[in-house]
């Protein structure tokens, strides 16, 4: 291990507040999720012991849960105002759609009943193109901002939770793009923003994204917020809801249960999350939402079907069976009743030994380290694809 690499650690463990090396410190912790982090002076990770986790009381001992396969379609920059609203009226359209209440029937619920948790894919807003740094600067939302604004109000109409990913940007993060999941309460406020946990490096070849994930500035993120905001869970009356956009990371998801997450909702555009949400239900024995996009025609750089599959968007239970899921590859939901005051009662936690596990953990080192934005931002995707081809000869 490198002096660098030694002091990066040691410094980890003195701000998380652990006088020793051990799991909770290589995997970090997560927080009671709002719109405000928490300070790095918050209490200490919260996470389950001996079965026990940290909940709110719940307001109603069953929820209802959609999870809606939409289209994805960028926005233009050339027109950027006009097709930034346009995708936002489409996201309100399948809400109403959701909850049986379109415009055309005056409003009034006439098919199907009230959700209490709609959940949506990574980018239904913006959509997803190679952008550089200023273009996804010039894309990326405000949090709160009118879009998420005019979803909350129909998370208020509702009385019901919406949950969806987009591109953010942070006044506290100068030209930093984050990508972001975002759910808005019954209030119409936002009640959680979960940074991504990290992106998956070395997969696409020369390139790499630009989005900044927690592990990209983790420990000046770990300064600001603390260790218990970087694996958040949003403690809400309905049930203890994570949200990732990670994919392909079983260890991440089992953290988030471990956590006390009891509703995982999975968001990676351009890709199946069925298998993902199947497994990760089952090995951790939590609901799962995975939602995939449809086939989305007119998406730039694109065919129809990119990232489209008849798996696609599904609700799993604690045992890994499908309680819902879409029927085809086109614009779909998958809608199910969940349980949840029976699941918190009954629940039990995988038995999971990690005093025989600590020492891997402890000793692991990836090929890729934490904090690489911290000094430079790259402006490019590929930029970025240069940062990580350099990481990978040890420059």
């Amino acid at each position: 291990m490198s002096d660098d690499t030694k002091n990066r650690f040691s410094r980890r463990e003195l701000l998380a507040g652990a006088g020793a090396a051990g799991v909770a410190t290589l995997l970090g912790p997560t927080a009671r999720a709002s719109a405000a982090a928490p300070s790095a002076g918050a209490a200490a990770v919260s996470v389950a012991t001996k079965g026990s986790y940290e909940t709110v009381p719940l307001r109603q001992e069953s929820i209802s849960v959609s999870a809606i396969q939409s289209r994805v379609r960028s926005v233009d920059l050339r027109d950027l105002d006009r097709t930034m609203k346009a995708n936002v009226d489409h996201v309100l359209k399948l809400i109403d759609i959701a909850q049986g209440s379109v415009e055309e029937w005056g409003g009034e619920r006439r098919w199907g009943g009230k959700q209490d948790l709609i959940c949506m894919h990574e980018f239904p807003i913006q959509g997803f193109q190679p952008w550089t740094r200023a273009e996804l600067n010039r894309v990326a939302l405000e949090l709160p901002g009118p879009e998420t604004e005019a979803i909350g109000e129909r998370a208020k109409h509702y009385g019901c939770y919406i949950a969806f990913g987009c591109y953010a940007k942070d006044k506290d993060w100068p030209r930093h793009v984050i990508n972001m999941s975002v759910i808005v309460g019954p209030t119409g406020e936002i009640v959680a923003k979960h940074w991504k946990a990290r992106n998956i490096l070395g997969l696409f070849g020369e390139f790499a994204l630009i989005g900044t994930t927690v592990y990209d500035v983790l420990d000046r993120y770990v300064e600001m917020y603390g260790w218990d905001a970087t694996l958040p869970v949003a403690r809400t009356d309905i049930g203890n809801i994570a949200m990732t956009a990670v994919g392909i990371e079983p260890l991440l998801y089992q953290c988030l249960a471990l956590k006390g997450a009891e509703i995982l909702i999975m968001t990676v555009t351009g890709g199946s999350n069925a298998e993902s949400a199947k497994m990760t239900a089952r090995y951790n024995r939590i609901y799962t939402v995975g939602v995939g996009n449809s086939v989305s025609p007119d998406n730039i750089g694109f065919t129809e079907s990119a990232g489209a599959e008849d798996e696609g968007t599904v609700i799993c239970d604690p045992r890994g069976n499908y309680l819902a899921r879409t029927s085809n590859h086109h614009e779909d939901i998958a809608s199910t009743r969940i349980p949840i005051a029976d699941f918190r009662k009954t629940r039990r936690f995988p038995e999971i030994p990690v005093a025989l596990y600590r020492p891997v953990l402890a000793g692991y080192e990836p090929l890729f380290g934490p904090n690489n934005f911290l000094e430079k931002l790259p402006e490019t995707y590929q930029e970025a694809g240069a940062l990580v081809r350099s990481k990978l000869r040890g420059d």
